[in-house]
């Protein structure tokens, strides 16, 4: 008689990864992380990568970190689709934004015609509209937030090829950018300024001394042009020129100057920072994605606890990747498959949610160094 075996279903991988500076390490291991123990929260940019921290997020926000409520106030900091996040945590229900977040980033569509690709004033006028849906009406209140305060990280451009958007100039100045990152890291402040747009109420903590920056106050009245501006990669939406409040110019997405937001938070007074990111190493800007010596930890991280998830966790997501921004070009024909796999893969990183409760459940907490 045949034998039937049941077959074997492989397990899942772990799916959560920490990383700690050397102060958070030792931080973990005396004392564990509690909620009031936290300063600040950065969000990377990165596009679509973000949707895999959304299940992440919203346990964060809405449950974990709550609990600390009146013990300090806590900084969020955020560029681009990191902005759009922080922001949603300062709405009344941050788990139903969360969620009502990631449903409309996936769900976007674009007025093209057929077999076109969408131009950037499309995509800016998509992005703009989804904002306003998110945040309309309530941006006054949640500037007002009783514990949480936001920082939006913005990059404008200086000198006479990038002080104005330019179908010539734009990409000429942007080279010359580059050029200058390539230099010196220091050297992009002559191309682009960081200018951060920030809660009235308390000033950013973190010193923003590696090169040129600008703090301007975040009002009601700019908040959707500087989100806006946060999020506007270069021509793939449009620069946002003039924001009320800020020192004239054009305004571009956060991350080519703060791509992961790689900043001296060892100069804080006190606490942690806990960084929810797609990966555990921080990158400084955008132009230095190809310059790993740049992708070092550095005595900046020194008090910096970093949630990501494991390699071989996100090899089991389709496509074996996270969603990226590049889908959209690569699914434009088939734009149901590309809703499928980031729906898919916002499911599954449930788990890295689950494993992040469990993780901070334990009165002391491994990690490994960044």
């Amino acid at each position: 008689m045949a034998v039937v075996t049941a077959a074997v279903i492989p397990s899942r991988p772990r799916a959560l990864a920490v990383h700690a500076g050397p102060r958070a390490l030792a931080w973990l291991r005396e004392r564990g992380l509690q909620p009031a123990d936290v300063r600040a929260v950065p969000a990377a940019a990165g596009g679509a990568k973000g949707l895999v921290l959304n299940p992440l997020d919203r346990w964060l926000f809405g449950h974990w970190l709550p609990q600390a409520a009146g013990a300090a106030p806590v900084h969020l900091l955020g560029a681009s689709v990191g902005a759009w996040r922080m922001a949603c945590a300062l709405l009344p229900d941050p788990v139903a934004e969360f969620t009502r977040m990631a449903e409309g980033y996936i769900d976007q569509r674009f007025d093209t015609a057929p077999g076109q690709l969408p131009t950037a004033a499309e995509v800016s006028r998509v992005f703009a509209a989804n904002l306003q849906l998110q945040f309309g009406g309530r941006e006054a209140a949640l500037l007002q937030h009783p514990h949480w305060h936001l920082h939006v990280f913005t990059s404008r451009g200086r000198g006479p090829l990038l002080r104005r958007e330019g179908r010539l100039r734009t990409p000429l100045g942007l080279a010359g950018a580059a050029a200058a990152n390539l230099l010196h890291r220091r050297a992009l402040g002559g191309w682009m300024q960081r200018v951060v747009f920030s809660d009235a109420r308390l000033a950013l903590p973190v010193p923003l001394t590696d090169f040129s920056s600008r703090q301007v106050t975040l009002t009601p009245d700019n908040f959707h042009p500087a989100m806006q501006a946060s999020g506007s990669i270069p021509f793939v939406l449009q620069a946002v020129h003039d924001i009320p409040g800020a020192p004239p110019g054009a305004y571009w997405d956060g991350g080519i100057t703060d791509y992961h937001l790689h900043l001296d938070y060892a100069g804080m007074p006190e606490g942690l920072v806990l960084y929810p990111h797609f990966q555990h190493r921080v990158v400084p800007g955008w132009l230095d994605k190809p310059l790993k010596h740049r992708h070092r930890a550095s005595a900046k991280l020194d008090n910096l606890v970093v949630l990501s998830p494991r390699p071989d966790w996100v090899a089991t997501l389709p496509g074996g990747k996270l969603p990226d921004r590049i889908d959209f070009k690569a699914f434009w024909h088939d734009p149901a498959e590309r809703i499928r796999r980031w729906r898919a893969a916002v499911s599954a990183a449930q788990q890295l949610a689950d494993e992040a409760a469990d993780w901070l459940a334990k009165p002391t907490q491994d990690a490994l160094p960044l």
